[in-house]
């Protein structure tokens, strides 16, 4: 806020910022999401690794939010399960 000078009245707010304890939790979220698909289409955790040239540990560690995942590797997941990649972020963030 800004008093007629323009000069500040209050303090803004500051933004919260994300913890390792948040990122931990949004990959979390994804893999759920990501074991979801995978699992709704029938496929195994080979069968996806094989369609889209990634080692099925990294999958694995993926589904149980213990991987990074970069757009590079979003990209063929989605290839990889037959879907855009955009379809892969569709879920509900807490």
């Amino acid at each position: 806020m800004t008093n007629r000078t323009n000069k500040p009245t209050s303090k803004p707010m500051k933004k919260k910022t994300k913890t390792k304890k948040d990122y931990s939790r949004l990959k979390k979220q994804f893999g759920e999401h990501l074991q979801k698909i995978r699992l709704d289409k029938g496929l195994s955790l080979r069968e996806v690794a094989q369609n889209c040239d990634l080692d099925d540990s990294n999958i694995s560690k993926m589904e149980h939010g213990r991987f990074n995942v970069q757009i590079s590797t979003l990209y063929e997941l989605a290839k990889g399960l037959d879907m855009h990649p955009s379809d892969l972020l569709k879920y509900d963030f807490d």
